[in-house]
């Protein structure tokens, strides 16, 4: 129960500008720090807060989000947050809902086995179980999510990832576990991971482990990742980094941006793709919405940088084929109907040039787009 509280480089220049503006148009515009909400835990017996993080258009959208689930969520929902904001702002994984779990008793909820120093210690499977029973079946209540849930923690919450992926690996599709105390009760999940850790895994796992500079740990993650690397299932996809120039407090920030990027490899399109014209980015996107338990297709920027490649190659016929296409798609959008005057235009087509840059500026007067004097003066030179 809830209570409310031309050439390759030249395509990846291109992307990169253009990305930039739409992000830096959309800093403009909002910032969005997210809200709270409290959860009445049976299992735990308490009340459990946690901070919500939501898409800038979510609103406005029906789009359904992937989750992120950060523990020791007090410390590290705002970089968390901001990474996902970043990263999902320039194309290079998802837009996202960021779920940050706030600390009560973390010895006690993260710890896999009891230790006698350490007297709450030994809840790692109730915690569990609030997560897998309570917090993520009312999250998916309460928001529209994806079937695709990632798990970040760091240092005993890294131990909790670890944990989870062995317990409840069908529960989670990637883990980021940052500088995990894994060598804590003599390398209790050391062990548990030669013991328990599946030979087949019918889904694709992505686990991404880090560590600093920090050589107590280096024994027991360097056994973590060694029994991990012999097993070598094709669907376990694995990477342990050292960033020695890191240490144990500041690799959070630096090991949820990488984290993110290594779970979300395969959704930026690759620039041979993009060089293959539509088709073939129709393709990409169809892959990793089917993967990534998204609706998402290509975005009209990328599609306007497929046409002036083509254009600027003096490929008029496949450059109009995908303004057009970009028009469909974008229906409302001034800036399409400029791309695909420009095309007509410098294939000599002048009533179509005409056309399109009047729906343009008809457009971005309507919408007082920023661009309208610019449409206004390519309607005007070819009318």
């Amino acid at each position: 129960m809830l209570k409310h509280k031309k050439k390759m480089f030249m395509i990846q220049f291109i992307v990169f500008i253009l990305l930039s503006f739409g992000f830096l148009a959309a800093q403009e515009n909002m910032i969005n720090l997210g809200h709270e909400i409290t959860l009445q835990s049976e299992v735990l017996g308490e009340d459990r807060v946690m901070s919500i993080y939501l898409p800038d258009d979510y609103d406005e959208s029906d789009q359904h989000y992937p989750v992120l689930y950060v523990l020791d969520g007090n410390a590290h929902f705002h970089h968390a947050s901001g990474a996902v904001r970043f990263l999902s702002n320039i194309g290079e994984m998802p837009q996202m809902i960021v779920v940050a779990i706030q600390n009560i008793d973390r010895n006690r909820d993260f710890s896999p086995e009891h230790v006698e120093n350490m007297p709450t210690t030994g809840g790692a499977n109730k915690f569990l179980a609030f997560i897998a029973e309570e917090l993520i079946p009312e999250i998916d209540k309460l928001y529209r999510t994806s079937s695709y849930n990632t798990l970040i923690g760091h240092s005993f919450g890294g131990v909790f990832v670890s944990y989870t992926l062995l317990e409840k690996p069908e529960l989670f599709d990637a883990f980021i576990a940052i500088s995990p105390f894994l060598q804590y009760a003599d390398n209790y999940m050391v062990n548990e991971t030669k013991a328990k850790l599946k030979a087949v895994y019918p889904d694709p796992i992505y686990f991404y482990m880090t560590l600093g500079a920090e050589p107590a740990y280096l024994e027991a993650l360097s056994g973590f990742a060694s029994i991990i690397e012999e097993r070598a299932d094709p669907n376990f996809h694995f990477d342990y980094v050292t960033l020695e120039t890191e240490n144990h407090n500041t690799i959070p920030y630096i090991s949820i941006f990488k984290g993110l990027r290594f779970v979300f490899s395969d959704w930026l399109v690759p620039n041979a793709v993009i060089a293959e014209g539509l088709n073939a980015i129709d393709a990409h996107y169809v892959k990793i919405s089917k993967k990534y338990g998204v609706d998402t297709t290509a975005p009209e920027n990328l599609l306007n940088i497929v046409g002036y490649t083509y254009l600027q190659n003096e490929d008029f016929e496949n450059a109009i084929t995908v303004f057009k296409a970009n028009t469909k798609r974008y229906p409302d959008s001034p800036n399409v109907y400029d791309s695909l005057g420009e095309a007509y235009e410098t294939n000599g087509q002048m009533n179509l040039a005409k056309k399109n840059y009047k729906k343009a500026y008809d457009l971005g007067v309507e919408q007082n787009d920023r661009q309208t004097e610019l449409f206004k003066m390519n309607y005007e030179r070819v009318k």
